[in-house]
């Protein structure tokens, strides 16, 4: 019983490991897009240009689930803070599930 409670608290422990890395990198995503949106790039650069287009593909096809749903507010937009809220919710019950 010991063997599977070790286990069990290792995957949980894991799933709490990938959604904070996935939130990190949904934070990430929106601070580099907002700096270089603003003009915070230099021009034709390359390593700028990798960061951004990894940081889009890992987590536009998360984002774009809620982005057709809830509209922009004027510049605002509140569809990252939603699927934030959202992962963790989410994440939350199947850790809980995990552990038992």
């Amino acid at each position: 019983m010991l063997i599977l409670a070790t286990a069990r608290d290792s995957i949980a422990n894991f799933v709490y490991a990938l959604l904070l890395v996935y939130t990190i990198l949904i934070i990430a995503y929106i601070l580099s897009s907002m700096f270089f949106g603003m003009g915070g790039r230099i021009p034709y650069s390359r390593w700028s240009r990798s960061v951004l287009d990894f940081l889009r593909d890992v987590t536009e096809p998360y984002l774009g689930l809620f982005r057709r749903f809830i509209p922009p507010f004027g510049p605002l937009d509140l569809s990252p803070m939603i699927a934030t809220i959202v992962l963790w919710l989410v994440g939350s019950i199947v850790i809980n599930l995990i552990q038992g």
